[in-house]
């Protein structure tokens, strides 16, 4: 195609004299002009139907419902004049991807955000929805269906009744704020909390193996644990710390695990603690956290209430919420009292946080093995190590300090006790440790009189016994 013809004004400056001739060249300027545009819209229609074509021949095997609203998608995304590098193959099902996963994820949010009578803005960024009891995310599960939470169970014998009040540990009842009787708080999930996660189907799981390398699954611990008898329950208290996480694809917690099963794809686990987790929470405040699974964290489970599973019957703990204090380093440490324990009467298994503050349960038909007793009690730590090729991640364990600094530098747990077949809260016996990579983390037990069965444990991760 030439170039656009141009008149240029006579050299000598004079204007056209013969109205005949400026006739002439005006009309040879927009027969040009008319010419050239003709030309350009001819050239754009062929662009567009080939373009088309080709969509056409790639979703053939597609229903027509799908093909047309690819084609609609596609073509409000595209100007009228189409560049000459459009790569139209490339950028087929990114719009239809995308609308896939946002209604994906609007449809989980409905599903586990429940309508609330009451709303608290935490000061750090929290949502809390005071939600009514029998509209939590456990009564979806068919088994739950209509009814309401369970009374109050017997505690275990010689178990100390004083303790802690819940408001003075999460920063949203800080300012005094509370939830009627009658609701539960529930920390609202967020469109960009899913977004963080791998899939709408991975959020809100203790996903099992993070590929690093051949020989490891990415999970380290450190913890004390006891095994070979039956269990009903364990109860220690854990010492709070704010851990540095490296990236948010990892996580440092501290936590009970209640367990029965092998530790093939038939494992139940219920657990309790705190955990940092940019990845679930967005951020790296320490937080009160549950979880269980009754499938080695396959398809079942979750954490705190993101599903239909654990039960809360309290108003004034919200799971998943920020802790506030937490330890420093040669300063002053804070620590949270956990007690996980079956019930005699009917089988489910509550927790409470303190001394006498009920959170809630787990019905004992969420599990096959621990619908009679754990075989297996740990306490300790755990982090996500994602880092490839054999290196390791700088995110810490507890304080981020190893178990032998001791008291005010390294993290704890103490008074580790256990429930009985008869309901009765013993101390731990035969308390073993271990850890995975003790150069990274490590862990060291004790006992006296006023702690009872005990260990310092954690690590800074990365160091130069732990390249």
């Amino acid at each position: 195609m030439g170039g656009v013809f141009v008149l240029r004004k006579p050299r000598n400056g004079n204007k056209c004299r013969r109205f005949d001739r400026c006739i002439t060249m005006r009309q040879t300027e927009t027969e040009l002009f008319s010419e050239e545009t003709r030309m350009r819209t001819r050239e754009t229609r062929r662009r567009r139907r080939s373009f088309f074509l080709d969509m056409i021949l790639l979703f053939r095997t597609c229903s027509s419902n799908i093909l047309f609203l690819s084609l609609l998608l596609l073509s409000s995304s595209f100007s009228s004049v189409l560049s000459e590098n459009l790569s139209p193959r490339n950028q087929t099902l990114r719009p239809l991807d995308e609308l896939n996963k946002l209604k994906a994820i609007n449809q989980h949010l409905r599903k586990i955000n429940k309508p609330s009578i009451k709303t608290i803005h935490s000061p750090d960024g929290d949502i809390i929805d005071c939600v009514l009891l029998h509209h939590q995310p456990a009564f979806d599960h068919p088994s739950l269906r209509g009814k309401m939470p369970l009374d109050p169970p017997e505690r275990p014998k010689g178990h100390n009744m004083r303790g802690l009040r819940p408001k003075s540990f999460q920063l949203w009842g800080m300012e005094g704020e509370t939830c009627p009787e009658g609701t539960v708080p529930i920390r609202r999930t967020k469109e960009e909390d899913i977004l963080r996660a791998n899939s709408v189907s991975s959020f809100g799981k203790k996903l099992r193996h993070y590929r690093r390398d051949t020989s490891s699954n990415g999970h380290e611990h450190a913890v004390g644990y006891v095994s070979g008898e039956k269990y009903y329950g364990a109860k220690a208290s854990i010492n709070v710390w704010a851990p540095q996480v490296q990236n948010q694809y990892e996580f440092s917690l501290s936590q009970i695990w209640i367990i029965s099963g092998s530790f093939g794809n038939d494992l139940n686990t219920i657990e309790a603690g705190w955990q940092v987790s940019p990845e679930l929470y967005g951020d790296n405040y320490p937080r009160f956290f549950t979880y269980w699974t009754n499938d080695a964290y396959q398809a079942t489970g979750c954490y705190n209430l993101l599903c239909s599973g654990f039960v809360q019957t309290n108003s004034e703990i919200a799971i998943g919420a920020a802790i506030s204090p937490s330890s420093s380093y040669k300063g002053g440490q804070f620590d949270i009292t956990l007690l996980i324990w079956k019930d005699p009467k009917h089988g489910n298994w509550w927790l409470e946080f303190g001394s006498g503050i009920l959170v809630g349960y787990w019905p004992s038909f969420l599990f096959a093995h621990l619908k009679e007793h754990a075989s297996m009690v740990q306490y300790g730590g755990e982090i996500v190590n994602s880092s490839p090729f054999g290196a390791h991640t700088s995110t810490q364990m507890g304080s981020g300090h190893f178990a032998e600094e001791g008291f005010t530098k390294s993290s704890y747990f103490r008074n580790i006790q256990v429930v009985d077949w008869d309901n009765n809260l013993v101390p731990s016996p035969n308390l073993r440790v271990l850890a995975d990579h003790p150069n990274c983390y490590d862990i060291q037990g004790g006992s006296n009189r006023a702690w009872g069965s005990y260990f310092y444990y954690g690590g800074p991760g990365k160091n130069p016994k732990c390249p």
